[in-house]
């Protein structure tokens, strides 16, 4: 019997993550199903996440192996280059921020 975590953020600052133990043969829709994270969480469609295996994507009918860990990702809200380049407009002038204290002889920006 293939011991399984499945894991996933329903929203922003919420975590879900179960422990199970499930038949051979078991598929990733099988090990969310059996989870119990659509009775946890009824507002959540988990069906429109992308399931993946230890980070990497795979389909829902992906055979479980033992120890996996199943994770739901929701899709991106922000591109992370775009909020990375806010932020670092929010910081101000070089002077601030990540580049307060820079190192004798150093390069600026590092």
């Amino acid at each position: 019997m293939p011991r399984i975590t499945v894991a996933c953020s329903p929203a922003p600052r919420e975590t879900f993550e179960q422990v199970l133990e499930l038949a051979e043969g078991a598929t990733v829709r099988d090990a969310v199903l059996a989870s119990g994270l659509s009775q946890a969480f009824p507002q959540f469609d988990w069906a429109s996440t992308t399931p993946g295996i230890w980070g990497r994507a795979v389909e829902w009918t992906h055979i479980v192996s033992d120890l996996d860990r199943v994770e739901l990702c929701r899709p991106l809200t922000v591109d992370p280059k775009v909020a990375r380049r806010e932020r670092f407009r929010q910081q101000g002038a070089r002077g601030t921020g990540l580049f307060a204290h820079r190192r004798k002889g150093g390069k600026a920006g590092y």
